[in-house]
């Protein structure tokens, strides 16, 4: 499932995931947790991934690399509430050679979308036995861009 819901990443695409709130994501006041943004975030950008063809598990293989976030700067607006149908968007706003940074937001999905919650994050390509930096695949920034 793709739809484009903002146009502000300079790759002109934006990925959208759904999301449905359940009670292992709330806490005891029945709101969504701070920390499960990240993890709907990290779904987003995993299913992203292999919308444009890649399995992360099967590149790693092939590649002997992974990619890891080194970085989440994270913006909480309003709260997601048990069974709040949420859409987590996934944008690519910078692509190097060892690493990129993701524009990630999470709408509360009603007859208009109110932002929750935003992230920029920052994943780096790392060598999986040393986790050492490396460059990103050339057939992997190609199809991310």
């Amino acid at each position: 499932m793709s739809a484009r819901i903002s146009a502000r990443a300079p790759f002109a695409e934006t990925f959208t995931w759904p999301v449905r709130v359940y009670w292992e994501d709330t806490d005891a006041g029945g709101i969504v947790y701070y920390a499960n943004y990240l993890k709907f975030f990290e779904r987003s950008r995993t299913e992203w991934l292999r919308a444009k063809g890649i399995d992360q598990h099967a590149l790693r293989e092939a590649t002997g690399g992974m990619f890891v976030v080194s970085q989440a700067d994270v913006r909480y607006q309003k709260s997601a509430r048990l069974d709040d149908a949420l859409l987590v968007t996934t944008s690519l706003r910078e692509a190097g050679r060892a690493s990129m940074t993701i524009h990630q937001q999470a709408f509360l999905t009603a007859s208009t979308p109110v932002l929750l919650c935003e992230a920029t994050v920052r994943a780096g390509w790392v060598n999986a036995s040393t986790l050492k930096p490396d460059r990103i695949p050339t057939q992997i920034l190609h199809a991310l861009t």
